[in-house]
């Protein structure tokens, strides 16, 4: 027997329809504050990721699927979303409309990483990105943007942690500090971290081994080596979170996963998630369109999974239910189901969820399919029925039952919506 690949999901209902919901709250929710919907294909040339993320974290060193195409290009399926769109826009600029651009996208991301609660090789990711503006003010829609998604969605007691990553001349400052911090560490880190040290320090604070988090409790921290012009857009965000009712914490040792981030980060965890208790996070990124040779360019985004959002909101008690059928059409023989089907066909098109028994089988069995698949109301045709234009419909709750006509049974679903 052939079986999914490790790490990967089939979704079938209630699950897949929680998928569907968080998608719809995200369009509606990310419409209001003026952001439009971006598709970007599903792999992309390697270098894209290599150059972005950075060569020597974990998702480039470790976790990307690539491949070779049959002309022997490398390519890549997308381990994250912000890259790709980055890519488009310097692909092509004037598509993206008047500065700043507001996009989202939702879609899948690979990551050869240890399946686990929440985690997957291939997941759902929804993501903003905001390009052209370094202003403070953005910052803070931002964040005030991802707050209101995990609200909408039902979320609640989460922790929001922001910090600076100054610009890139504060990074390589402080990125030398730490490197001398942390070889008079070196010999509690763990293997990984001790590689790190010299070629990326700031992955250390990423690693969850408890070693190498008690090495780093009392390293230097980066808010400390951030220039003049980066700590007052960082006084400005902070103010104008305040002009919200969001609530956070400074925390410094927060620097995030991907090496292109400048200036502000955050992230959001909930508690309820144990160790692993990110639920997504962004920051700005004001220097990565020019690295890859478009105009100098600021721009700032987020990211979370949706399988850490479907886990928080099990945890919390508010998975969605599965959408309950409204009406299940019964018959008593062969002829009755021609009329069966014709009445199916007229409610759905009533924008009323109905279904019915294909095979025949006597009413009893047909009442026990209606009462296994939790529906609403279920109805019974036979020739009387079909002669007199009135129909026993009876509501599988209370088990009352009415004689009706079809218009009034389409108006009764109408009005139970």
């Amino acid at each position: 027997m052939i079986k999914k690949p490790r790490g990967t999901q089939d979704f079938l209902p209630p699950k897949s329809e929680e998928i569907a919901y968080l998608e719809e709250k995200a369009a509606e929710l990310f419409k209001r504050y003026g952001y439009g919907r971006m598709i970007t294909p599903i792999f992309e040339s390697t270098d894209l990721f290599t150059r972005s993320i950075g060569e020597t974290t974990d998702i480039v060193s470790k976790e990307m699927y690539t491949f070779n195409d049959k002309k022997g290009r490398s390519l890549t399926l997308r381990p994250e979303g912000t890259a790709p769109i980055v890519r488009a826009y310097i692909e092509d600029p004037s598509s993206f409309g008047l500065l700043p651009a507001k996009v989202y996208y939702i879609g899948q991301m690979f990551r050869y990483e240890r399946p686990q609660a929440g985690r997957y090789r291939e997941f759902w990711q929804i993501g903003v990105e905001a390009i052209g503006s370094s202003d403070a003010v953005l910052d803070a829609e931002i964040i005030d943007l991802l707050m209101s998604y995990l609200e909408e969605v039902g979320l609640i007691n989460l922790d929001l942690k922001i910090n600076s990553m100054g610009c890139k001349n504060d990074r390589a400052k402080y990125s030398e500090q730490l490197k001398d911090y942390l070889r008079s560490k070196k010999a509690d880190l763990c293997k990984d971290c001790r590689q790190r040290v010299e070629v990326n320090p700031l992955r250390v604070f990423d690693c969850k081994n408890k070693d190498c988090q008690m090495s780093i409790t009392n390293a230097p921290k980066i808010i400390d080596y951030i220039c003049k012009d980066c700590n007052g857009h960082f006084e400005k965000v902070k103010g104008y979170l305040g002009a919200t009712s969001i609530k956070y914490k400074v925390e410094s040792r927060l620097v995030r996963g991907f090496d292109y981030y400048t200036r502000t980060v955050f992230e959001v965890a909930s508690s309820e998630l144990g160790a692993q208790d990110a639920l997504g996070g962004g920051g700005r990124y004001d220097n990565l369109i020019a690295d890859y040779g478009g105009d100098s360019t600021p721009a700032i985004g987020f990211a979370f999974g949706l399988e850490r959002i479907i886990l928080a909101r099990q945890k919390q008690g508010k998975s969605k239910r599965p959408t309950k059928l409204h009406l299940w059409i019964s018959y008593i023989d062969e002829e009755s189901k021609k009329e069966a089907f014709k009445l199916l066909l007229l409610m759905r098109k009533n924008n009323i969820s109905a279904d019915m028994s294909l095979d025949y089988k006597n009413l009893k069995a047909q009442l026990r399919q209606a009462d296994k698949r939790d529906v609403g109301y279920s109805l019974v045709i036979g020739p009387d029925e079909i002669a007199s234009g009135k129909y026993a419909l009876k509501d599988m709750n209370t088990k009352e039952q009415q004689s009706l006509c079809i218009d009034e049974i389409v108006r009764r679903m109408k009005d139970e919506g």
